[in-house]
């Protein structure tokens, strides 16, 4: 080796040592999926997650008959909600107080009707003064307690309606000029409603909405290109997430920007169809879609840039999960829902990763963006091995003519 390799050499190992000690560590961090039990039935379901990791589903036992459930702060322990005196219930939604809304059958009947409870499901309170005895779908909640879903009418027709605080009386959405039947999804902080509203009952012609706060008005969200579309969530910022039809008839995920502007196809895991039911206030959303040739649909995070599929995560497969849907997604990135176990039984799982996950988004990747004083140092450095390379070529090339000329 020569002289001038020698410095070379010396010049790299240099800069690769910078780069190593400037860059921070970006190991991928173990992500983590734990079953939450079955309270002894046969199977079970998770519906939603508050900020400290509460979660709320329900049970199933092998005679039918559903139980409300709800867990401690990420998703520790399981208790039974209980009912209206009835045999069943069941929860849809949790806030960050650990305030749960759901559905329970009454003492002596069969109908059923739907409660909200106090901070950390203590109590349930009939809402029948609110809603009725029946026809009424709960959707989603805030944190303060108000309420969105459906109602269904004497037409049959669904009506989208919204609640005050703690679920105390309900206010019809009226449809837009049109409009035919409308349904409410999600709500978020300000009052903000998403949900789909029909046009044309034969050609179920729905489009995805969004309201201002208060749930006042009402915007058409648009499509991807194709007839119809849906909304399922929303942050606190107005980003709303769904599903939407493109050009061609696939269906796939979609996310908006603040307040519903602007819709960005969230592409499939290379099939034809994707809903996007879930997000968080960082943006990261969480659903399902197809996989190639539409063989099977995978649960999916969009979250850095792209989307990763859960369902191929190495926890996951070892563990032996399979049919994953995921129903929420909180502000820490945590998600629930239900799967297939090990065993072969349906169970609510919670699904989490690290603050320091380095994701690997498929079919996208999105390479980690070093810190802003790293690129200074990687960019000298590349000048400088740009530099040294140069002087390199020039020195062998004039040894190259010379050679040639003797």
């Amino acid at each position: 080796m020569n002289t001038q390799q020698s410095g070379f050499k010396r010049v790299v190992i240099f800069l690769i040592s910078i780069a190593v000690v400037s860059i921070p560590a970006m190991a991928h961090a173990d992500w983590s999926i734990i079953g939450l039990s079955t309270l002894g039935e046969t199977s079970s379901t998770a519906q939603g997650i508050n900020d400290s990791g509460q979660i709320v589903g329900n049970t199933s036992s092998a005679s039918g008959d559903n139980r409300a459930f709800i867990t401690g702060p990420n998703g520790v322990g399981m208790t039974d909600l209980g009912t209206l005196g009835g045999t069943s219930s069941g929860a849809n939604a949790i806030n960050d107080s650990g305030q749960v809304v759901g559905k329970s059958q009454i003492a002596g009947d069969s109908a059923t009707h739907v409660f909200i409870t106090g901070p950390d499901g203590v109590g349930m309170t009939d809402l029948v003064g609110t809603f009725g005895e029946a026809n009424t779908a709960i959707q989603g909640m805030n944190d303060s307690g108000q309420i969105v879903g459906f109602s269904i009418g004497a037409d049959f027709n669904f009506l989208a309606f919204k609640t005050g605080p703690n679920g105390v009386g309900a206010t019809d959405l009226p449809t837009t000029i049109g409009g035919i039947q409308s349904v409410a999804n999600a709500i978020n902080a300000s009052g903000q409603v998403v949900g789909a509203q029909e046009f044309d009952r034969s050609q179920l012609a729905a489009r995805a909405f969004i309201t201002g706060p208060d749930g006042v008005g009402m915007t058409d969200l648009g499509t991807l290109g194709g007839p119809t579309s849906s909304a399922f969530d929303i942050n606190n910022s107005g980003q709303v997430v769904g599903r939407a039809d493109a050009v061609g008839g696939d269906s796939h995920p979609y996310i908006t920007g603040p307040n519903g502007v602007g819709m960005t196809d969230l592409g499939t895991l290379g099939g034809t169809l994707g809903f996007a039911t879930d997000i968080n206030d960082a943006g990261e959303a969480a659903g399902f879609a197809s996989t190639t040739n539409n063989s099977e649909t995978h649960a999916f995070i969009f979250s850095h840039g792209g989307i990763t599929d859960l369902s191929l995560l190495d926890v996951v497969i070892a563990g032996e999960w399979t049919n994953l849907t995921i129903r929420d997604i909180n502000n820490s990135g945590q998600m629930v829902g239900f799967g297939t176990n090990s065993q072969g039984n349906q169970e609510a799982f919670l699904l989490s990763y690290t603050p320091d996950t380095v994701f690997d988004p498929k079919p996208i990747y999105i390479p980690p963006v070093p810190e802003p004083e790293t690129y200074a140092m990687l960019l000298a450095g590349l000048g400088l091995l740009g530099f040294v390379a140069r002087r390199r070529k020039v020195g062998s090339e004039t040894n190259e003519l010379s050679t040639e000329k003797s």
